[in-house]
């Protein structure tokens, strides 16, 4: 009875986290859709400034980071 007990609990929380990967996978496809259509909004030569800039941001950020390190 305990065995049938858990067992059944163990396929209930597999479903639950099938259906959280799931929504996980959707949420990336709509972010990488949201992403898509902002570059094709904005265009190429925008989209390249954008991409430098949060690249120099997260350059400055690891900068700071590996300074409160070494002290």
């Amino acid at each position: 009875m305990a065995q049938n007990k858990l067992k059944l609990k163990v396929e209930a929380l597999t479903n639950v986290v099938q259906k959280l990967i799931k929504e996980v996978q959707m949420n990336a496809s709509l972010a990488q859709g949201t992403l898509t259509a902002f570059q094709l909004h904005i265009g190429e030569e925008e989209w390249n400034k954008v991409v430098k800039q949060l690249q120099d941001r997260e350059q400055k950020q690891n900068d700071k980071q590996e300074k409160k390190l070494e002290l």
